[in-house]
């Protein structure tokens, strides 16, 4: 299934390069600025009835912006960047499905089981997403936090995942590596997924075209959903049209 999404960074919404984002200023590369608000987004999400999209914020100077389009469409959009404890429940009340959490749960490069804990006691499990978005070495995925620029000492894998699906509902998972290069999702890192994880999990990375989102479906047996970015219509690409992918998702649905 397709999953939309609203990156927001200094206030716009916008399609970053993935490996660009931690790096100077100079260093990141931007596909696409939209003249339009995120709530423009969120409306539109909310006309066709799609679910399970998330709200990231990348960096400062975007609350405003994210809570625009909560209200757009409320209890229909997850929220994701730098919650914590002292803002999870804020985000929720504002209209937030799920929160998203990474960096919060992983200290000095590893999991803080205990603050894993304290959020998941503090919103309830079933409405704590965990973002393992990772960056391939050698034959692992780690996971990488601080916008994808620290990596951990977290490999994805069937007992890490099993542990983790204690405290969450769902895995975000962006490639990295591949994100916002519209050059092909990592197939690997989806086959993995759908072998590994107990809990229903959303790839993102690099898709390029409708036939991408079929490839999810199929080689992640149905249960890996897939967010598509750069090459969408609405975020200037030519890859993928919106109303296909929208039309894809209400194909699989009528199948039951």
């Amino acid at each position: 299934m397709f999953r939309p999404c609203i990156d927001l960074h200094e206030g716009k919404v916008k399609q970053i390069v993935g490996g660009t984002l931690g790096g100077a200023a100079g260093d990141l590369k931007t596909n696409f600025v939209s003249e339009r608000p995120a709530a423009w987004y969120a409306e539109l999400y909310r006309r066709d009835g799609l679910t399970g999209g998330h709200v990231i914020l990348l960096g400062p100077g975007n609350e405003s912006a994210a809570r625009a389009a909560l209200a757009a469409y409320p209890g229909g959009l997850q929220l994701g960047g730098g919650v914590h404890p002292g803002n999870a429940q804020s985000w929720l009340e504002c209209g937030a499905a799920k929160v998203i959490v990474t960096s919060w749960v992983f200290r000095e490069g590893r999991v803080d089981w205990d603050r894993l804990r304290q959020l998941s006691a503090q919103v309830g499990k079933d409405r704590l997403v965990l973002d393992l978005s990772c960056r391939r070495r050698g034959n692992q995925y780690l996971v990488v936090t601080d916008r994808w620029t620290r990596f951990t000492d977290t490999a994805l894998g069937p007992e890490t995942l099993e542990q983790l699906a204690a405290y969450c509902c769902e895995f975000l998972v962006h490639a990295v590596d591949v994100e916002g290069l519209c050059r092909g999702i990592d197939l690997q890192l989806v086959s993995n997924l759908a072998a590994w994880s107990p809990l229903p999990a959303t790839y993102a990375g690099g898709a390029r075209s409708l036939a991408d989102l079929e490839t999810v479906q199929e080689v992640g047996r149905g249960k890996i959903d897939l967010t598509i970015g750069s090459a969408l219509d609405i975020f200037g690409g030519s890859g993928v049209k919106y109303a296909d992918a929208v039309a894809f998702n209400r194909k699989v649905q009528a199948k039951g």
